[in-house]
């Protein structure tokens, strides 16, 4: 399953953007409303925990500065990506977009489609305000 958010605009450079989204500390503005824990467990892992949903701990797997970090699962029993990729538009301007990939079954895939798809927007909207 691969999912992607919409494309935002930030007013910082594509460095700037990079930076922010690689400390796992900063992940705790851009989360929901409904957010019911977070924890960083590390400088590259964090916990979060939705209200009614299991607890997920993300992990940074891989950073290519300035343009694309990818997170995943650490540890648990389903394996994922959530991606950030940024793009430079203009001398002091980045766009990101999200991209959640994940091997699910097609029932599990049913059902979490479109919470999962809610939560990408959220991260990806709350970007701009907290950056």
């Amino acid at each position: 399953m691969n999912l992607e958010s919409p494309k935002v605009n930030i007013s910082k450079t594509p460095e700037d953007t990079f930076n922010f989204i690689s400390d796992v500390k900063n992940f705790e503005a851009l989360m929901p409303e409904n957010i019911s824990k977070f924890e960083v467990l590390d400088d590259d892992k964090f916990l979060f925990a939705l209200k009614g949903m299991p607890e997920i701990v993300l992990k940074k797997k891989e950073a290519l500065p300035p343009n694309k970090i990818v997170f995943g699962a650490a540890g648990g029993k389903i394996d994922f990506s959530l991606t950030a990729l940024i793009t430079e538009n203009g001398a002091t301007n980045s766009d990101v977009q999200l991209q959640f990939s994940g091997d699910f079954n097609p029932m599990m895939a049913m059902m979490i489609k479109s919470p999962i798809s809610k939560f990408i927007e959220t991260l990806v909207t709350n970007l701009p305000k907290s950056i």
